[in-house]
């Protein structure tokens, strides 16, 4: 049975303009607003509530080196998220996690890792891959989630309660990135599966879907970041990039992936940025199509 969990927070995302704060924390409402609990309940899912953030602040001017924007938030948020992820997987639910930005990302490997460790499918129109060994540019989590949650970055983020890696890079496979993406070599030297967006319209999602969940192995946590669309489909998100996928595509890739997901994170909808709700209404399409098998597949633990 699936259950859905908001996690509004935008605590990994950089400011959009000084002394503005980013909008995903609005997502999950957003999502709601066009329809998308009802029509998972309507099917039987359940509805677990929130995992209220912390305030965001845009302490740029004032935080030490080494440490990632709004660090104290983020870490006891992606604890408190755990928890409850982990409740729902221990009570046998699929969670379908809203959010809020990437780095809820952390969240989910936590209570995996606490419960024996899973592989993961990262959808994404870019790798995430930011970290401390290839920049010196490392402040918000949301672009460095996929290098934190295998491991590779500062032990605050990334060996949360010695937890480190989240996720084995070995069962790790990473779709969606563009041809320009400037850490694809290094994640292509170091995931099981690497499939840029390009590769996904030409090959097809459904064999794209087989090839990662192989690579991920028996069961999978499964994070799409929106932003793995195209913006010509899907502006309203923090980083658009030309290059990105149609939205059959992507709903043909979460059909093919998600049976055999311990659960799913969606990330980075900008509501401030879908002023009349269409972009909602066409998430809510495209997830309630391509996630409504989530975790029929997974084998009971």
């Amino acid at each position: 049975m699936i259950t859905l969990l908001s996690a509004p927070s935008n605590l990994g995302l950089r400011p959009p303009e000084p002394g503005s704060v980013p909008g995903s924390a609005k997502a999950p409402e957003a999502l709601r607003e066009a329809g998308l609990y009802e029509r998972f309940t309507a099917r039987g899912a359940t509805d677990s509530g929130v995992v209220l953030p912390g305030r965001y602040v845009a302490d740029d001017d004032v935080r030490p080196a080494a440490r990632v924007r709004n660090e104290a938030a983020f870490v006891d948020h992606s604890l408190r998220l755990a928890a409850r992820i982990g409740d729902a997987i221990d009570a046998g639910q699929a969670p379908l996690v809203i959010g809020g930005d990437c780095g809820i990302l952390v969240g989910a490997g936590i209570a995996l890792k606490r419960r024996g460790g899973a592989g993961l499918v990262h959808i994404d129109g870019h790798t995430d891959f930011r970290h401390p060994g290839n920049s010196e540019e490392c402040a918000a989590v949301a672009g460095e989630a996929l290098a934190a949650a295998i491991g590779l970055h500062w032990p605050a983020i990334a060996d949360i309660d010695g937890l480190s890696p989240y996720f084995p890079a070995g069962r790790t496979a990473h779709v969606g990135h563009r041809d320009d993406d400037e850490e694809q070599e290094e994640v292509r030297g170091l995931l099981a599966r690497v499939t840029p967006a390009a590769e996904v319209s030409a090959r097809g999602a459904q064999a794209v879907a087989s090839e990662s969940a192989a690579a991920a192995g028996e069961a999978y946590w499964l994070q799409l970041d929106v932003d793995v669309l195209d913006p010509t489909v899907m502006p309203a998100v923090d980083s658009p990039d030309p290059g990105g996928l149609s939205a059959d595509e992507l709903t043909a890739l979460l059909r093919g992936l998600a049976p055999r997901a311990i659960g799913a994170s969606i990330t980075v909808f900008d509501p401030d940025l879908d002023p009349d709700g269409r972009y909602a209404r066409l998430l809510v399409e495209v997830l309630s199509e391509g996630l409504s098998e989530l975790g029929s597949a997974v084998r009971p633990a």
